[in-house]
C-alpha cells in the first residue's frame, strides 16, 4: 500500500497546464460550498428571506450536488470525460451568473440548484481526467495530493472571501467573483485537456438517477418541513413517506438494472458500508457547522461578515494541516485509532464551542474549539474516504468514490436542515429570555447536537474499521 506525500508538489511536470485548469474547476466546486455561508445574513436581508428559507441558499446547492454525483460519474464514462467536463462547467457558469444577478429568492434558489447540477457533472469528470493524465503510481499520488490540497484551499478561501466580498462589494459578488475563474477553467479545454476516447455503447441509468434524486430531495424537504411546521403534521408525514418510497424503489430498480447507477454488491463490503455511514454523519456536522457558526458570530456576537470570515481561518488552516499530516499519524497509531481519535476531537471541539455565551471573544471562546474541529474534520475526511474505497475491485473504485462523496453531501443537506430545526425549536422555547440570549440558546443546542452526531460517527468507526495503513488520498 502506498502513501501520499504530505507535501503538495508545486507542479506535475508532464501536464502542468491541464493540472492548473482541472484544479481551478475543483477549487470552484469547493469554493461555492463555503463562500456563501458568511454572507447568509446579508442575502437574507437583501432578498427579504425568512430564517427558515435562507437555508435553501446552501441546501439547494448541496442537495443537487450530492444527489447527482453518481449520475455525473456515470455520465463521464458514457459521454466522455472532456465532453462531460465542458457540459458541467458550462451549466455551472450560467447558474453562477443567475445567482449573482437573481432578482428574487426563487431565482436565487434555482440558480444555486443549477450550480449544484453543474458541479455534480463537472467534479467527477475533472478527477477522471486528472487520473487519466497521471496513470503511474507515483504520478497518481502526486496528482491526488494536489487535488486534496486544492479542495482544502477552496474551503479555506471561501471562508475568507465570503466575508471580504460581502462587506466590501455586497453579497452578490460572492457569486459573481466566481465567473472569471469559471471562464479560466472553460476556455482552454480544447487546447490542454485530452480528447475523449472512443467508447463502447453504454446506457445511462436514468430511472435510478431519477428515483435517488427524488428520494434525497423529498427526505431533505421533510426535515425542513418538520423543523418549520412540526414533525407530526400530515404534510411532513406524506413527504417523508414519499421519500422512503422513492428510495425503496431505487433499490429495487438497481437490483434489476444490468448497468446500475450504483451496484448494490458494493455494500457486501462491510468496511465500505460503515465508512459511508460515518461519512454521512461527518457531512451532517460539516455543512451544518459552517452555516451555524457564522450565524452565531454575526447574530449573537455582533461581528461583521469580514471578522466572521477571518476568525474562521484557524479552523480552515487546521483542516488543511490535518489532512496533509494524516498519513504520518496513521503510520504511528493505525487507521482505526486515528479515525476514532479524529472524530472524538471533533465531538469535543463542537461541545466546547457549544458552551460559548453571548459575550465570547475570539481567543477565549472560539480559537481553541475551532482548531480542534478543523483537525477532526480534516483527518476524518481523509481516513473515511480511504476506508470507503479500500478493498473494492479496480473497476469499482470510481463508483465507490462517487458514493462516499454522495453520502457526505446528502448527509450535509439533511444535517443542515436538522441543526437549524433544533436551533429554531430551542430559540422558540427560550422566548422569555432577551432576544440575543434566546438566539444563543438555539445555536448552542444545534452545536451540542452536532457533537452527539460526531460521537456517534466515532462509535460507528470504532466498530467497523480495521487497522491498516492509508493507501492514498482518494477524493
Amino acid at each position: 500500500m502506498s502513501t501520499v506525500s504530505t507535501a503538495i508538489p508545486v507542479a506535475i511536470t508532464r501536464h502542468p497546464r491541464a493540472v492548473v485548469v482541472l484544479a481551478t474547476a475543483q477549487f470552484l466546486v469547493l469554493l461555492s460550498t463555503s463562500i456563501v455561508n458568511v454572507a447568509l445574513p446579508s442575502v437574507r436581508d437583501g432578498l427579504g428571506l425568512s430564517a427558515g428559507s435562507v437555508t435553501w441558499v446552501v441546501n439547494a446547492y448541496v442537495l443537487a450536488f450530492g444527489a447527482l454525483l453518481l449520475l455525473g460519474g456515470r455520465l463521464a464514462d458514457v459521454v466522455g470525460q472532456r465532453r462531460t467536463y465542458t457540459i458541467g462547467l458550462g451549466i455551472f457558469l450560467v447558474a453562477t451568473l443567475g445567482a449573482g444577478l437573481a432578482p428574487t429568492p426563487e431565482v436565487l434558489f434555482a440558480s444555486r440548484a443549477g450550480q449544484g447540477v453543474g458541479a455534480a457533472v463537472l467534479s467527477p469528470a475533472a478527477l477522471a481526467l486528472l487520473l487519466r493524465l497521471h496513470s503511474g503510481p507515483e504520478e497518481r499520488n502526486r496528482a491526488l495530493a494536489v487535488w486534496g490540497g486544492v479542495s482544502a484551499a477552496g474551503g479555506a478561501a471561501g471562508v475568507l472571501l465570503g466575508g471580504v466580498l460581502t462587506e466590501s462589494l455586497g453579497w452578490r459578488w460572492v457569486f459573481l467573483a466566481a465567473v472569471p475563474l469559471a471562464l479560466a477553467a472553460l476556455l482552454p479545454v480544447a487546447q490542454v485537456l485530452p480528447a475523449d476516447e472512443v467508447r463502447t455503447q453504454r446506457s445511462l441509468d436514468i430511472g435510478g438517477a431519477t428515483l435517488v434524486t427524488a428520494g434525497v430531495v423529498l427526505a431533505t424537504y421533510a426535515v425542513v418541513q418538520g423543523g418549520t411546521n412540526g414533525w407530526l403534521t400530515v404534510t411532513t408525514a406524506l413527504v417523508a413517506a414519499a421519500a422512503a418510497g422513492a428510495l425503496v424503489a431505487f433499490v429495487l430498480v438497481e437490483r434489476q438494472q444490468p448497468q446500475p447507477l450504483l451496484p448494490l454488491r458494493l455494500f457486501a463490503n462491510v468496511e465500505l458500508s460503515r465508512a459511508n455511514v460515518a461519512m454521512a454523519l461527518l457531512g451532517t456536522v460539516w455543512v451544518g457547522l459552517f452555516v451555524v457558526l457564522p450565524l452565531y458570530q454575526q447574530q449573537v456576537l455582533g461581528w461583521s461578515p469580514l471578522k466572521s470570515g477571518v476568525t474562521q481561518l484557524p479552523l480552515a488552516l487546521a483542516n488543511i494541516a490535518a489532512a496533509m499530516l494524516t498519513p504520518r499519524i496513521v503510520a504511528r497509531v493505525g487507521a482505526a485509532s486515528a479515525t476514532v481519535g479524529a472524530l472524538l476531537l471533533l465531538a469535543v471541539g463542537l461541545a466546547w464551542l457549544g458552551a460559548a455565551g453571548t459575550d465570547g471573544t475570539f481567543l477565549r471562546a472560539l480559537l481553541g474549539p475551532t482548531v480542534l474541529i478543523g483537525v477532526g474534520i480534516g483527518a476524518a475526511f481523509v481516513l473515511l474516504t480511504d476506508a470507503a474505497t479500500a478493498g473494492v475491485a479496480p473497476g469499482d473504485v470510481g463508483v465507490a468514490g462517487g458514493l462516499v462523496n454522495t453520502t457526505r453531501q446528502v448527509g450535509g443537506a439533511i444535517g443542515l436542515a436538522a441543526m437549524l430545526a433544533v436551533a429554531k425549536a430551542r430559540t422558540s422555547a427560550s422566548q422569555a429570555l432577551p432576544a440575543v440570549e434566546a438566539l444563543a440558546a438555539g445555536y448552542r443546542a444545534a452545536l451540542l447536537t452536532a457533537a452527539l452526531v460526531a460521537l456517534l460517527a466515532a462509535v460507528v468507526s470504532a466498530t467497523g474499521l480495521r487497522r491498516r495503513a492509508v493507501r492514498g488520498l482518494t477524493l
